[in-house]
C-alpha cells in the first residue's frame, strides 16, 4: 500500500511514563502502517528535560511557532517526590506552562462522544468545548496571611511615581487577603485565540464572566472581547452563520445544562478549569477528552487532557497487564494530523485522521474497550481489553472501514 505523504513536519514532543508507552504503539500499529510521518522531535521525557536544563521544551515550543502544528504527549510536572526519583537538579516548570506561555495560547478542551458513554447530562448530544484563558488570575496571586487588626489596602504605583489607592478592608482581627492581576495583552490574546477557534470549529461562541460583582476586573474583560469582536470579527461570524455572545456566569451555567451542546464556551482560567473538569466527569472520563492550545496567531499544539498515568507504569514496569485508554492520545494525533492537511491542502491526510477518528469510536461501539469505560458503558455485551490490545483492535476496525 501506498503510504500518506507529508509536505511539512509535525512537531513531535514525546512524554512520560504510561502515556509514553501508549505514545509508540499508536505510532507503530495506527500511523507509521499507513503514513510516511514526518516529525520533528523532541524528547519531553522528565530525565531529558534534566538533562537540558530543560532547554528541550523551549526549543519545542519555538519549532510549534516554525511548524504551526505540534503533537504533545503527556508529561510530568515535577514535586519533591518527582525530585527524588528522578535525581533532578531543580523542580522543572510544567512543559504545558512554558509552551503556553511561548505562544501566548488559549487551551480549548473537548469532550470525545461515543455510542454507550452517554453523557449525565442526557440533552447533550453535541460535545461542549471549554476555552480556558490560562494567564492570570488566582495562579498568578499574592498572598497575604492578616496577623491581627490593621487596614489592608490595593495600591499601584506607576513609573512616574504617581499612586493609585484603595482601602481593601479594616480588618477587626485575623483574616486573609489575595492579590490577583491579568493584562490587558493577555485578554486581548484570549479573546482572538477563541474568536479564532470559533470560525475554524464553525461554532457558536459564549464568553461568561461576574461584571455585575467585580465591575473592574470581570468587565475589562468583558469590554475588551467586544471591543475585538466589533472591530475585527462580526462581519465574519455573520457570513460563517455563527454567534457570539456574552453572558453571565451563573446565567452559562444553567443555559449549558438545558442546552444540547455543539458551542464552545470560554471562560476566565479558575471558570475554565473547574467547568472543563464538569463537562469531562459528566461526559464519563478525562481519557475522553482532547485538548489543543491555540495561539492568537493560528499555531496549534493538540494533546490529551489527562496525565501520564503513572499508577498504569509502576504496573507495566513490573509486566503486569494494564488497561489504559489511549482514545485522547490517538485524537491528540488525529487532531494534528488534520490540521496539518488543512494546512497544507493535503486532502489524504485530513481523511486519513477523520477515518482513524471514526474506527477508534467504532472500536468502543462495537463493544471492544478499556478497563475505565467498560465500567461506565451502557452497552450490554462488551469485551475488556488491554492497553496494547485496545490498539490493535483500532487497527482492525481501521483495516474494515
Amino acid at each position: 500500500m501506498t503510504k500518506i505523504q507529508m509536505a511539512t513536519p509535525l512537531v513531535e514532543m514525546d512524554g512520560d511514563e504510561m502515556t509514553r508507552i501508549l505514545w509508540q504503539l499508536i505510532k507503530d500499529e495506527l500511523l507509521i502502517p499507513y503514513i510516511d510521518l514526518k516529525t520533528e522531535y523532541y524528547d519531553l521525557g522528565l530525565a531529558y528535560r534534566n538533562e537540558t536544563d530543560d532547554q528541550v521544551t523551549v526549543d519545542s515550543a519555538e519549532a510549534t511557532k516554525k511548524y504551526g502544528v505540534a503533537v504533545k504527549c503527556a508529561t510530568i510536572t515535577p514535586n519533591a517526590a518527582r525530585m527524588t526519583e528522578y535525581n533532578l537538579k531543580e523542580m522543572w516548570k510544567s512543559p504545558n506552562g512554558t509552551i503556553r506561555a511561548a505562544l501566548d495560547g488559549t487551551v480549548f478542551r473537548t469532550p470525545i462522544q461515543v455510542k454507550g458513554i452517554e453523557p449525565c447530562v442526557k440533552n447533550w448530544k453535541a460535545p461542549i468545548t471549554l476555552a480556558r484563558h490560562a494567564y492570570g488570575d488566582v495562579y498568578k496571586n499574592t498572598e497575604i496571611k492578616v496577623p491581627g487588626k490593621g487596614k489592608a489596602e490595593l495600591v499601584f504605583t506607576a513609573e512616574d511615581g504617581t499612586e493609585i489607592r484603595e482601602t481593601i478592608h479594616e480588618f477587626d482581627g485575623p483574616g486573609i487577603l489575595q492579590g490577583i492581576h491579568n493584562t490587558d495583552q493577555s485578554i486581548s490574546s484570549f479573546a482572538r485565540a477563541c474568536f479564532n477557534y470559533a470560525l475554524d470549529r464553525k461554532q457558536d461562541l459564549w464568553f461568561a464572566t461576574k461584571d455585575t460583582i467585580s465591575k473592574k476586573y470581570d468587565h475589562n474583560f468583558k469590554d475588551i472581547f467586544q471591543d475585538i469582536y466589533d472591530a475585527e470579527y462580526k462581519e465574519k461570524f455573520e457570513a460563517a452563520g455563527i454567534e457570539y455572545f456574552y453572558t453571565l456566569i451563573d446565567d452559562a451555567v444553567a443555559r449549558v445544562m438545558k442546552a444540547e451542546g455543539g458551542f464552545i464556551w470560554a471562560c476566565k482560567n479558575y471558570d475554565g478549569d473547574v467547568m472543563s473538569d464538569m463537562v469531562s466527569s459528566a461526559c464519563g472520563s478525562l481519557a475522553m477528552m482532547t485538548s489543543v492550545l491555540v495561539s492568537p496567531s493560528g499555531v496549534y499544539e493538540y494533546e490529551a487532557a489527562h496525565g501520564t498515568v503513572q499508577r498504569h507504569y509502576y504496573k507495566h514496569l513490573k509486566g503486569e497487564e494494564t488497561s489504559t485508554n489511549s482514545v485522547a492520545t490517538i485524537f491528540a494525533w488525529t487532531g494534528a494530523l488534520r490540521k496539518r492537511g488543512e494546512l497544507d491542502d493535503n486532502k489524504e491526510l485530513q481523511q486519513f485522521a477523520e477515518k482513524l477518528e471514526r474506527a477508534t469510536l467504532k472500536t468502543i461501539e462495537d463493544g471492544k474497550m478499556t478497563k475505565d469505560l467498560a465500567l461506565i458503558t451502557s452497552l450490554d455485551k462488551v469485551t475488556v481489553l488491554n492497553s496494547q490490545d485496545f490498539i490493535r483492535a483500532v487497527r482492525d476496525t481501521l483495516e474494515s472501514l
